[in-house]
């Protein structure tokens, strides 16, 4: 039976590099472009290895990583990170719960490291005190603008965490792609149970019924700003609202606000 890889990367070319390489090793490629479709791709596991970009749409690499190591804990396996973010990254990459980290660069370089490091796993598998350094195909410095993009998103993210709503954006499958902590906190869930679940996965029975409305009517009405109702959940009364999400004018989901509110 060939060996079983998962490469999850928002770079077309940079998948179909991984998954040339990958098959001349014996191995069967399965593919996917963000973080999101990679969690739906578990369903063909376990892997013998998993390869994952850091930043990538709808569910970022790090979690991504979580993700994996929840799902196979029976059986684990190798899990590379491959990023052209690693230096401007690597403080916070130490702590992602990867085997190995390889920065991008050239491919005729990254070739050459990635069958050191292959021949390596082949023949060693991973060991518990394996150090986790970063592995660079030639001399790579941070650059400017994408360091700059990494502390544009960390800002976004703190306006997420300190806005005191809780706020869940939802990908247009209807599947959960992040919630803030006081989203979680309001509808008792850790993150890691939602994520990619159907977003009526946040609110008990009763509730269900009027979010699938709310999201419904909101996409059928692009003119509304938001949809706004009310639901119960273990004795709390919750207000939802439920909004469109667009990206360059088109509809690529919702965003919905949540709080608790007095009775």
């Amino acid at each position: 039976m060939s060996k079983r890889a998962l490469v999850v990367d928002n770079d077309f070319f940079f998948v179909e590099f991984l998954t040339e390489f990958l098959e001349k090793r014996g191995y069967e490629v399965i593919k996917a472009y963000d973080g999101k479709e990679g969690m739906s791709k578990f369903e063909y596991g376990p892997f013998d290895i998993l390869f994952a970009d850091l930043i990538m749409p709808k569910i970022d690499g790090a979690q991504l990583i979580k993700m994996a190591r929840q799902k196979f804990s029976d059986s684990p396996f190798p899990i590379i990170v491959i990023s052209g973010t690693m230096m401007e990254q690597e403080e916070e990459v130490v702590n992602i719960e990867a085997d190995y980290c390889l920065a991008k660069g050239p491919l005729e370089q990254m070739e050459d490291h990635l069958n050191a490091l292959m021949d390596r796993i082949e023949k060693q598998g991973i060991s518990p005190v394996e150090d986790k350094s970063i592995i660079e195909p030639g001399i790579l410095y941070p650059r400017q603008a994408t360091a700059e993009l990494l502390e544009k998103l960390n800002f976004q993210k703190a306006i997420t965490e300190s806005i005191g709503l809780g706020i869940v954006v939802v990908d247009k499958d209807a599947r959960i792609m992040s919630a803030n902590s006081q989203a979680l906190e309001i509808a008792n869930k850790a993150l890691e149970n939602i994520l990619n679940e159907p977003v009526t996965s946040l609110l008990p029975q009763k509730g269900r019924s009027p979010l699938v409305d709310a999201l419904k009517d909101v996409a059928r009405n692009p003119g509304l700003r938001k949809i706004n109702f009310n639901v119960t959940a273990k004795s709390q009364k919750i207000r939802l609202a439920v909004s469109l999400l667009r990206i360059r004018g088109d509809i690529v989901g919702w965003v919905i606000a949540m709080e608790e509110i007095d009775q």
